[in-house]
């Protein structure tokens, strides 16, 4: 692996102390060397209108595809609420969806991992998401599947990553270093 790839993190929580951008950093303190992981904050994007993208859209909207756009790849760290993603996850996606055409998602190869207090950890979270990535082609990483049940346990009370979790992580950050290797050499 000589290539280091660019990867958009997407945070679905915006708690200040929130489970998953804590696994999102863990991730990328784990990652491969092929990887370099940046979190793009989405919780100042307005809600998506198609109003707001007719003349010059909002500055938030602009920065935010750019980022993406600029990305190698792309990975969401997503909380799981009424058994779905959070609603300011899917506004994200759809911001980079739009306008018509001008997606910024194609191609990127893609993981999910979902984290969650309950017991199945934000299954439904991870696959209704799944279903969104089909649609706008981001090929997402089937294996390892990643579900963080019990993810208040996954950190001590200074932030640090329980050394229970981190061969989970470890694995699952190392196979999707593969996966957008393969993708992009493709």
């Amino acid at each position: 692996m000589s290539n280091v790839y660019t990867v958009a993190v997407l945070v679905g929580s915006l708690r200040k102390q929130s489970i998953n951008r804590k696994v999102a950093l863990a991730l990328a303190g784990l990652a491969p060397t092929n990887l370099k992981l940046a979190i793009v904050e989405i919780g100042d994007l307005p809600l998506y209108s198609e109003d707001l993208d007719a003349g010059v859209p909002p500055t938030a909207f602009t920065a935010f595809r750019e980022q993406v756009r600029a990305s190698d790849a792309v990975l969401f760290v997503t909380p799981e609420y009424n058994r779905s993603v959070p609603g300011v996850l899917k506004n994200a996606i759809d911001v980079g969806s739009r306008p018509y055409g001008k997606s910024v998602w194609g191609g990127k190869p893609g993981a999910v991992i979902s984290a969650s207090p309950g017991a199945i950890g934000g299954f439904g979270a991870n696959h209704h998401l799944r279903q969104s990535l089909v649609f706008l082609d981001v090929p997402c990483m089937q294996q390892p599947e990643a579900y963080l049940g019990g993810a208040g346990g996954a950190f001590d009370d200074a932030g640090q990553l329980s050394e229970s979790v981190r061969p989970f992580l470890q694995s699952f950050i190392d196979a999707y270093g593969q996966w957008v290797e393969r993708f992009k050499k493709a």
